[in-house]
């Protein structure tokens, strides 16, 4: 069994616990169900902003504990501050050390597009994105069959968030669905955390164009940002790079600083 077979195990017995005691019904009774989502694809394309999506992330399977010290709210803070186009947030308790309540503190702290970041499985997820104030979602195409992509992104869609799906093979992007926003290369492989940033540009040309293309993971240079942004990508999905440092905000903003 591969770290993303025993995630999404796992993430699944969760999900059956969740909806024993909070229903979809309750979900929608969320004072954020009803708000309007902000775009992260507009965001991201602002060409005032920087594109980066940065991530607050306090542990991974691969790396263990990343950074111990640091609060969410100067994290998250310090990353509007930066110019980020939007925030990621882990919402995984057991395998990354999120939770749902991180992303709520992070509605009520700014005002860009959140992403959940998290492993989707059930319908019963996306509701509850939308009723934590998420923005949009991320589907895994390594752990979704085709048809869920598509169910799963027209819900979403239904919803009023935007939806991004995030691919590390050619392969992959045969799940591609008309409801998606936004397709993302992780360059690293969650089946073994290796890391690639060559599969980026790789796959640049192998997705629709349609689609708002992004890069994730392992980008921990300006150089390599820099690169990607010649081949055409518009997005960079960053997390440990800024997460290991003393202020990640103030990491971020030195970053942007040489990219733009």
């Amino acid at each position: 069994m591969t770290i993303l077979d025993e995630i999404v195990a796992k993430k699944r017995i969760e999900i059956a616990e969740l909806k024993k005691n909070v229903s979809i019904k309750e979900l929608e009774f969320s004072p954020y169900f009803s708000r309007k989502c902000y775009s992260a694809k507009a965001s991201i394309l602002d060409i005032s902003k920087s594109g980066i999506i940065a991530e607050h992330k306090r542990k991974s399977p691969s790396k263990g504990i990343i950074n111990g010290n640091v609060q969410l709210v100067d994290v998250v803070e310090g990353y509007e501050k930066a110019g980020a186009s939007c925030i990621s947030v882990l919402t995984d308790s057991e395998f990354f050390g999120g939770s749902k309540a991180d992303l709520l503190i992070t509605r009520r702290l700014v005002k860009l597009p959140i992403l959940r970041k998290d492993f989707v499985v059930d319908e019963y997820q996306i509701v509850e994105a939308k009723s934590i104030g998420a923005d949009f979602i991320l589907l895994i195409a390594a752990s979704l069959e085709k048809d869920e992509v598509s169910k799963f992104a027209k819900l979403a869609k239904s919803l009023g968030m935007e939806v991004l799906m995030e691919v590390h093979t050619e392969e992959e992007l045969g799940k591609c669905c008309p409801e998606l926003d936004i397709v993302g290369v992780n360059n690293r492989n969650l089946k073994d955390f290796s890391v690639d940033i060559e599969l980026s540009v790789a796959l640049f040309d192998k997705i629709p164009n349609e689609f708002l293309k992004i890069s994730e993971s392992g980008l921990s240079t300006s150089e390599a940002v820099l690169r990607l942004k010649k081949v055409g990508y518009k997005g960079f999905l960053m997390g440990e790079n800024f997460m290991k440092e003393a202020n990640p905000g103030k990491a971020c903003m030195e970053f942007i600083s040489k990219i733009k």
